[in-house]
């Protein structure tokens, strides 16, 4: 995925209007998740990554390995976004599964490694209950109530068949 494929999947997941509002997205979540990670671990996840992406989870960072938690990370996200909390959270949760699909599993795994996702305060599940979830297609289709519709003509042609008739020709 190149840098036009991946700001433009992140705009229409999250409905954004324009380039400005995804980038600034994109840029608080990986920026914040860089500040929080290992160096050597956000160089690792950020690899696979098209490289004006991958330059939010190293570049832009100037401290590596801070020791903060899910709700101080939605702080940051907010802020630099500004966007409101709850909104920079679903930000957050819909641009990660995004990076899961284009990152190696093993590199994955490293990043929820690093973030406690146990019951207390640290709690970063959260980050990931899109990717938990399915992804975010799967999620998108729990809320929807079902994949796609079938059209009026595929619809009678079931129910002909449901029936135990033959389709018309």
């Amino acid at each position: 995925m190149n840098f036009d494929e991946f700001t433009g999947t992140v705009q229409h997941r999250l409905e954004l209007p324009g380039t400005g509002e995804t980038l600034r997205a994109i840029r608080a979540t990986l920026m914040t998740l860089g500040q929080r990670l290992p160096e050597g671990n956000a160089e690792d996840l950020a690899a696979s990554l098209p490289l004006e992406i991958k330059w939010y989870l190293t570049g832009a960072v100037h401290e590596h390995g801070q020791r903060f938690d899910w709700q101080e990370f939605v702080s940051r996200v907010s802020e630099i976004e500004q966007a409101d909390p709850a909104d920079a959270a679903y930000h957050a949760r819909v641009i990660v599964d995004i990076v899961q699909t284009l990152v190696p599993g093993s590199d994955f795994q490293q990043l929820r490694d690093l973030l406690p996702e146990s019951e207390d305060d640290e709690n970063w599940r959260k980050l990931f209950e899109i990717v938990d979830a399915g992804g975010w297609s799967e999620a998108a289709e729990a809320q929807t109530g079902g994949g796609p519709q079938p059209d009026a003509t595929s619809r009678d042609e079931l129910e002909d068949a449901d029936r135990g008739s033959d389709p018309p020709e």
